[in-house]
């Protein structure tokens, strides 16, 4: 089921490189996309030609690429990776003093201590809690397909805000949560998972805000780690370590002030060679901010998530997978199945 999805706009070649990754064509990074974010007369939408129906998961399709775990290959693929059982979280705790995006909130409240009881002879008690936050947005935070859409036409027209497959603002428009691409309707994920070092590959403990991750970078980290010939399958969840975790709950300003992370270059080769399953990295967007083009806004989230329903998981922990040296590995996670939510708390496992 290799099916070459929609790229940017840009073309993309074989590199030939001894690592079996791609690159772009042409050097000049905004050449290599043909600046898909700036509307044209011969483009159907700002990011590029039209994107639905998805070309593997078909019309009306609401899992995007966790469509890949019903596939009992991948799923066994992944699980031939835990043969040491040895256990790895891959994501921070939640608290009020976490880095936020914007002003979103977190605010957990016990109601009374204890919450109710006693009851029975036994005198039992218990406790409750209030948790008021955006619930799939914050801390180690996973994007929904809901999440991320594209304006075509007038700003006040929401049959012309796309989303994934199709559907539009008007499709997803509910009272009590999306009408569509709710996390609901993402499967589970058991996907083979594969940790690129780009900090170690570049010689740096944390890179810096604005710093794009290219595919020299992701063909370094590859050799770095003893995989220069290793093969990306479909499904394969695709993670990236920068280093900027150590700022988690350090320096809550400067990692919300930008971030390294991945550019079209690498987007391109993540939708279109490898056909992700799941991405992420340890920041809070795994794309670069600010990207190198200005006109670009957050236009990697577009192409992941809104062109071909790739989910995305932000704010991820990679420190002790790489002090053991663990590259490959079975990630786990079950999307929280809240209806019409746009994307979902939760806590990413590894298992090597």
């Amino acid at each position: 089921m290799r099916h070459v999805a929609g790229a940017l706009v840009g073309a993309i070649v074989l590199a030939g490189a001894a690592s079996g990754v791609d690159a772009c064509s042409v050097e000049d990074w905004q050449a290599c996309q043909g600046k898909p974010w700036v509307v044209g007369e011969t483009m159907d939408t700002p990011i590029g030609e039209k994107w639905w129906p998805h070309p593997l998961w078909g019309e009306g399709d609401e899992a995007g690429s966790t469509n890949w775990y019903t596939q009992p290959e991948v799923v066994q693929r992944a699980l031939a990776e835990a043969d040491q059982g040895v256990v790895y979280r891959l994501g921070h705790p939640y608290d009020a003093e976490m880095p936020l995006f914007g002003s979103r909130a977190f605010a957990l409240r016990i109601p009374a201590n204890p919450t109710g009881g006693p009851f029975g002879t036994n005198h039992v008690i218990w406790h409750d809690e209030f948790l008021a936050t955006e619930i799939g947005q914050v801390g180690t935070q996973f994007d929904g397909l809901g999440h991320i859409g594209v304006q075509v036409g007038p700003t006040t027209d929401k049959t012309q805000m796309m989303f994934y497959n199709g559907f539009t603002a008007a499709d997803l428009s509910g009272a009590y949560g999306l009408a569509k691409l709710g996390t609901e309707q993402l499967h589970p994920i058991i996907a083979r998972g594969v940790l690129l070092d780009i900090a170690t590959a570049r010689g740096v403990e944390t890179m810096e805000a604005g710093d794009e991750i290219t595919m020299d970078d992701v063909r370094a980290a590859l050799e770095a780690q003893g995989m220069a010939d290793f093969e990306f399958m479909g499904g394969d969840g695709v993670f990236f370590h920068t280093g900027w975790s150590k700022l988690w709950k350090e320096d809550n300003a400067t990692y919300n002030s930008g971030e390294p992370g991945i550019g079209a270059e690498v987007a391109l080769w993540l939708s279109d060679e490898v056909q992700a399953g799941v991405i992420g990295a340890d920041t809070w967007a795994t794309e670069v901010v600010p990207n190198p083009d200005p006109a670009c806004v957050f236009c990697i989230h577009q192409h992941i998530l809104a062109r071909h329903g790739i989910v995305n998981q932000e704010n991820m922990v990679f420190d002790d997978l790489i002090v053991d040296g663990v590259y490959t590995f079975l990630y786990m996670y079950s999307p929280v199945p809240i209806v019409g939510a746009t994307g979902s708390i939760g806590a990413p496992i590894a298992i090597n």
